[in-house]
């Protein structure tokens, strides 16, 4: 097993896609784990704790769906939601170079 924090990095931050192609930043990340979990060190945590945390953030938004008839409730969660999902992958990214294991917040552990 090698290690390469520069994918690592970019793994992390392929969920950026999200803001340009709809799904990518679930797509990418999920093809780089599969694909490199067995030969790149940390990937496997890695790429289960972003993994976790999209699925998390889609059950999330979906929640706020019904919300959004709600005195607007949902609109203010999309938006909270929108915030957390462009800055922890940032965040995890720059701790991804520096060798640290990632943290997600409000993450449910689907995949272990």
């Amino acid at each position: 097993m090698k290690k390469d924090n520069q994918l690592l990095v970019l793994t992390h931050l392929s969920q950026l896609l999200d803001y340009v192609s709809g799904i990518g930043g679930f797509i990418v990340p999920l093809i780089l784990w599969l694909t490199k979990k067995d030969n790149i060190e940390g990937m496997d945590l890695h790429g289960k704790a972003i993994l976790n945390f999209r699925i998390s953030i889609f059950i999330y938004l979906i929640l706020c769906g019904p919300l959004v008839l709600l005195l607007g409730l949902g609109i203010i969660g999309i938006i909270a939601i929108a915030v957390i999902a462009f800055i922890f992958p940032i965040v995890n990214a720059v701790k991804a170079s520096n060798g640290q294991a990632p943290k997600y917040p409000f993450s449910i552990p689907f995949i272990k």
